[in-house]
């Protein structure tokens, strides 16, 4: 039965603000780095509450678009603000914990039997991958290729054909959650290093130890800002 039909939904107070705020961007010529004004000013020109205001800032954050100081105002992370629809964020947010839990069920096996199982080719793929996602990070990327490659080699070393089907299974949902994880404040260096945590103790054949840094690891990325979110909080 189609739902196209279903019932009407008045746009979110901050959708609003934010489309405000896209052309505002946009019309001015802001740029990386650059100050939006602070929020009592965007509220009072906007004729909104704070409360709107600060949500449009937050789903502006959870996207990666925008660094919000503490005492020091917003600032631009990139030179446009090409928002995600919110609609489409909330249905992310819903699917992203099963996600995560199915990526640390799979993994953490992954990194165990790869301890177990791996060769010095698979050694060799797993270091050029962190060798890969730290050009990125120097380069200012967030590392997503690196990452895609290290977690790919490290479900090649385990050397199961099962849940290495099982991983190309939700492969889509993994690169969403890996994107949205690397775009947190700090968060490519850290993984670097917990991958690195990773590699070693596979390195080493301690699966004990790797599944439990590949734990780790996955439950680091599943601290985003997203999962905090609340697209209901002000409409």
């Amino acid at each position: 039965m189609t739902d196209a039909l279903r019932p009407m939904t008045k746009q979110r107070l901050y959708e609003q603000v934010l489309d405000r705020l896209r052309q505002y961007v946009a019309e001015g010529g802001l740029r990386a780095g650059d100050r939006l004004p602070p929020e009592r000013d965007l509220a009072q020109r906007l004729g909104v509450s704070r409360a709107s205001v600060k949500q449009a800032i937050v789903v502006l954050e959870v996207q990666g678009l925008v660094e919000a100081r503490h005492g020091g105002g917003t600032y631009l992370v990139r030179d446009s603000l090409d928002v995600e629809p919110v609609d489409e964020m909330v249905e992310r947010r819903r699917r992203l914990p099963d996600v995560l839990e199915a990526r640390e069920a799979l993994e953490t096996k992954l990194a165990e039997l790869a301890a177990e199982r791996r060769t010095e080719e698979d050694l060799a793929a797993m270091r050029s991958a962190l060798a890969h996602m730290t050009r990125e990070i120097e380069e200012d990327a967030h590392g997503v290729e690196g990452d895609r490659l290290f977690h790919a080699a490290v479900t090649a070393a385990a050397h199961s054909s099962i849940l290495a089907e099982f991983m190309r299974s939700i492969a889509d949902q993994i690169a969403e959650s890996r994107t949205e994880s690397l775009r947190q404040p700090g968060r490519p260096t850290r993984s670097l290093a917990q991958h690195q945590a990773i590699l070693d103790a596979i390195a080493d054949q301690q699966p004990n130890q790797a599944a439990t840094a590949m734990r780790r690891h996955v439950r680091t990325v599943a601290k985003v800002r997203l999962l905090d979110w609340d697209p209901e909080g002000e409409r």
